[in-house]
């Protein structure tokens, strides 16, 4: 007698079930407003099939209907479009100089954006975690107080991050095997939300593919700004992290032979003179003089001034730091073949003066035939990567996951997704 795993088919059903679910929803957020049979004739998905996923959608609050269109032959159709309204991804940014925090909804629609002035650097492991905490509970309050729920967390950090959410270095903060992901975890008492990790250049690339000027760039490369400087890689549409999750850590890449000290002890790394630290001392030598930077907003704009007012020491010594981008960029070039390098953060500020230098740069050293990559300024500005956090929040539920259906008056910070 044969015997069949009942449970076995099941679970494959429901594999498929999601699998579809993701199916819709990606399809909807790309060509909304659409109809269902706009659904059923786009993916291949059966017109029950759609109309028992869409429905199921609807009650979990992931779609809403919009009315009827008459542009089209034969009977009215309702169309669809994401719904945005109750549930929200959180992003928390680890920066040179501050920590930021964003709440986003399914549709990409910034619900929050706020940004704390705070030394990660100077501050240690411990007070950052509890600074991280304190945000994430003032955010959380103000988006349930408003009947939303948060259905996950994800901190950007400037270092080396694991599949457990532990930093196992970040040199630029001075940290070495931090359990970040679970330190914060413990310090939300155990949020009822998951609490993820990821390179800030991972999380930034993330943002760049979904809500920047070169979204759905199948082959796109972004490059954070901040006292290091990482590169997020997307190749085919997807993000590249390497076999151990450490992919993209370009901050050491030798640029300058016998140029300045790096924090990592060597010399002339890209993070010791493209890195926002290293940037502000050279253009700016009385800073040399004051100590720690604190704030490196100020600095960033006087330089910005200076550059503008055709200070020349000023211009020649950014025109030097864009040549050494540019070669960072070129082994990229070589290695990927990116469509587009974005950059961010004080990169993106200091764009204008920059980048004519790393362009040249990278036409006279990419091998082949002449590159045709775009270098240009990302304008998601120094959220990017908070940004990126809170749609990585949401990818469960991207990925065909429903919420646990909450009433919208829920005061407590969330519900998992099943």
């Amino acid at each position: 007698m044969i015997s069949i795993d009942r449970s076995s088919q099941t679970a494959d059903l429901g594999d498929v079930r999601v699998a579809n679910r993701a199916v819709v929803l990606r399809h909807v957020r790309t060509h909304a407003p659409c109809s269902r049979a706009d659904v059923a004739a786009r993916t291949g998905l059966n017109k029950a099939t759609v109309s028992s996923l869409v429905g199921e959608l609807i009650e979990h609050g992931l779609l809403r209907e919009t009315g009827l269109t008459e542009n089209r032959v034969g009977r009215p159709a309702t169309m669809l479009v994401l719904d945005g309204s109750r549930y929200v991804g959180l992003g928390l940014r680890i920066g040179a100089d501050e920590l930021v925090v964003v709440a986003a909804d399914l549709a990409g629609e910034r619900l929050l954006t706020w940004r704390r002035a705070f030394a990660a650097a100077t501050a240690g492991p411990p007070e950052t975690v509890r600074a991280l905490a304190a945000l994430t509970r003032r955010a959380v309050t103000r988006v349930t107080g408003a009947g939303r729920t948060v259905l996950g967390l994800t901190v950007g950090v400037p270092g080396l991050v694991d599949a457990d959410g532990a930093v196992p270095a970040a040199p630029a903060l001075g940290w070495h095997g931090v359990p970040l992901a679970a330190d914060l975890r413990r310090a939300l008492r155990d949020p009822g939300f998951p609490v993820g990790v990821d390179t800030d250049a991972n999380l930034a690339v993330s943002a760049e593919l979904r809500h920047g000027p070169y979204a759905g760039t199948a082959d796109l490369v972004h490059l954070s700004g901040g006292l290091t400087v990482g590169a997020g890689l997307v190749s085919g549409g997807r993000l590249l992290r390497g076999g151990r999750g450490f992919a993209g850590e370009i901050a050491h890449l030798l640029v300058h032979p016998g140029g300045p000290a790096c924090h990592c002890g060597r010399h002339g790394c890209l993070a010791a003179v493209a890195g926002v630290d290293a940037v502000v001392r050279r253009l700016l030598p009385d800073v040399a003089a004051d100590g720690p930077v604190t704030d490196y907003l100020p600095e960033i704009e006087r330089i910005q001034a200076l550059a503008r007012a055709g200070d020349a020491p000023v211009r020649d010594g950014l025109a030097e730091v864009g040549r050494h981008l540019g070669y960072a960029v070129s082994v990229l070039v070589d290695l990927l073949d990116p469509e587009v390098v974005v950059v961010g953060g004080h990169l993106a500020a200091l764009a204008p003066w920059l980048l004519p230098a790393a362009r040249d740069e990278i036409a006279a050293r990419t091998s082949g035939p002449p590159a045709t990559v775009r270098l240009e300024a990302s304008a998601l500005g120094s959220a990017a990567s908070a940004l990126g956090g809170a749609t990585a929040a949401l990818a469960t539920v991207e990925a065909g996951q429903l919420p646990v259906a909450c009433p919208l008056d829920r005061t407590g910070p969330g519900c998992q997704p099943r």
